[in-house]
């Protein structure tokens, strides 16, 4: 009869610690929360609905056209997306439409771009860019949680390192 009783607390407590765990790590925090309610203009003068994105691997690319590094990443961003179709990049361009618009003309690029302007700064800020510098990247998991970030420009072997 002891047995019985401390084996079934034992399982009870083992299922309320899942349960918990469960329901603790489907919370978001604010600037996750933020991220996938978004809604940005893309170049093309459509919409994007970041909350459409949730559901696989998301890198998340903070640039500029008149940001030298952002610039210099963008082909590989865009080779990785070439390569990788299990994940997707998407650009979150700290501009007004005009320029990133221009930018894309001359080096067009296979994912897609929302235009956020100035306002993206506080979207970047929220998922841990204090200094709001660029570029900043960031990966979001399936789940819609942060898994990690940079402030500085990255590698397509970096990039591959994080989704490893």
């Amino acid at each position: 009869m002891i047995r019985r009783a401390l084996l079934a607390a034992a399982v009870g407590g083992v299922g309320a610690g899942l349960a918990w765990r469960w329901f603790d790590g489907r919370r978001l925090d604010p600037g996750e929360e933020a991220l996938w309610a978004a809604r940005y203009p893309r170049p093309d003068g459509s919409e994007l609905a970041l909350a459409g994105l949730r559901g696989r691997p998301l890198i998340v690319n903070f640039w500029a056209p008149w940001c030298p590094p952002c610039v210099k990443e963008m082909p590989a961003l865009d080779r990785l997306q070439r390569r990788r179709s299990d994940v997707t990049i998407l650009g979150i361009a700290i501009d007004q439409a005009e320029p990133v618009r221009r930018f894309l003309e001359r080096s067009p690029i296979s994912f897609p771009i929302a235009i956020a302007g100035f306002a993206g700064i506080g979207l970047s800020q929220g998922l841990g860019n204090p200094g709001s510098g660029l570029p900043y990247t960031v990966l979001m998991a399936p789940t819609g949680r942060q898994i990690r970030h940079k402030f500085g420009e990255t590698t397509e072997a970096e990039l591959e390192s994080w989704l490893a």
